[in-house]
């Protein structure tokens, strides 16, 4: 299938635009996913797909989505950390694709953590 001049700008546009989301600025709010070979395998790529495509379904554009190497807990994966600007940085652990719409609405958009998602509620689990 060939594709026109026309498709494939706008193929370029959507690839900067989601680049642009995971740019690093230290003003914006960010989602910093685990990607090393564990995440990847515990299913880390979905998650960080499914939360581009939330920021861009709510035309979110102040929250930057980013990749780190190992984060040192395998058993946790995949994790991801939210920071926020002038507050206390998140981990989120075992997350699966359908726990990012509300990660997103309650935290990002709300600024209230989903605690049940948090590395502090499965270490009361493991007790």
């Amino acid at each position: 299938m060939r594709k026109s001049l026309e498709q494939l700008e706008a193929i370029r546009q959507k690839t900067l635009n989601n680049i642009n989301l995971r740019k690093d600025d230290d003003s914006r709010a960010r989602i910093v996913i685990g990607m090393a070979t564990c995440g990847i395998a515990a299913g880390a790529r979905p998650v960080m797909m499914e939360f581009m495509k939330e920021l861009e379904r709510r035309n979110i554009s102040n929250v930057s989505v980013t990749q780190t190497g190992c984060i040192g807990m395998c058993r946790l994966e995949p994790m991801l950390d939210v920071i926020i600007p002038g507050k206390e940085k998140v981990t989120y652990v075992h997350v699966k694709p359908e726990m990012v719409g509300r990660i997103v609405a309650e935290h990002i958009v709300n600024g209230s953590p989903v605690t049940e998602y948090t590395i502090g509620k499965a270490m009361e689990n493991d007790k």
